[in-house]
């Protein structure tokens, strides 16, 4: 064997070594999120839904109002679950006041101490599920229907709306939108500019800085996708997580949908 393909095949070695699988949602952990959740839920009804072959817990919450507007898909933030305390749990039991059907759905989810990159590969596994969300509420009577959609969820969602656009949903509110982990910048701009729905970018005053960095980029993004609904919103005092911060988050969010007027 000559030196030449010696070094060819040793360095062949060494490649297949360094580069590790893509990970795998942890389906496990999901199972063991809903043992910790299902029995304090209060508001709302616990459903399954199947998605790519999987039961996938949702909490599914009527409008209390005289008048239906339509359907809101909650998703939640990396790692978390459907009646997470933050942000979707003030979601998802405040809407219905204002005239929302709410149905918050389990994400895929790794490892606790899986970062941005190891979510990145994924991404397409919440597919299913967006897409499965979607049809609930429509089978529900939702006419129309709304995606909510904090953090990691984002990233998720903007894959949905990469791969199908955003015809199967009538307006998008994004919060916390770009957020990643230090030294991991996001792969490529989320696709707002090829969006033809109203969407509601908003963030907390005190957000991760690439959130507030990126804040121009999306704007100008949603500026050139042109519709006159669209706005970007910034609650005071609030972090990534809209921690005490979840009645102004609401507020923000029902004032904005009211003013569709669907």
């Amino acid at each position: 064997m000559s030196l030449r393909h010696f070094l060819s095949i040793l360095l062949s070695v060494v490649c297949l070594s360094v580069v590790a699988p893509a990970p795998a949602q942890d389906l496990e952990r999901e199972k063991r999120l809903e043992a910790e959740i299902i029995d304090a839920i209060l508001d709302g009804e616990a459903v399954h839904l199947k998605a790519d072959g999987h039961a996938i817990l949702g909490i599914y919450m009527e409008s209390e109002g005289k008048q239906t507007f339509g359907g809101a898909l909650i998703l939640h933030g990396r790692g978390f679950h459907p009646d997470w305390p933050e942000v979707v749990q003030p979601l998802r039991t405040a809407l219905p006041a204002s005239g929302w059907n709410t149905l918050s759905l389990q994400m895929p989810v790794l490892k606790k101490d899986a970062k941005y990159y190891d979510y990145v590969p994924i991404l397409p596994a919440a597919l299913p599920r967006i897409r499965a969300g979607i049809d609930y509420l429509r089978a529900q009577g939702a006419e129309k229907v709304v995606v909510i959609a904090h953090s990691c969820s984002v990233h998720m969602s903007m894959a949905y709306v990469e791969q199908f656009g955003d015809r199967d949903f009538d307006a998008y509110v994004g919060i916390g939108m770009g957020a990643t982990d230090y030294g991991q910048p996001m792969r490529k701009p989320f696709p707002l500019d090829k969006m033809r729905v109203p969407v509601l970018d908003i963030y907390g005053a005190d957000e991760f800085p690439a959130v507030i960095r990126m804040a121009p980029e999306r704007w100008a993004a949603m500026r050139r996708a042109g519709h006159k609904a669209s706005r970007q919103v910034v609650i005071p005092k609030a972090d990534h997580y809209f921690t005490d911060r979840g009645e102004p988050l609401v507020t923000a969010v029902s004032h904005w949908l009211e003013g569709l007027r669907f």
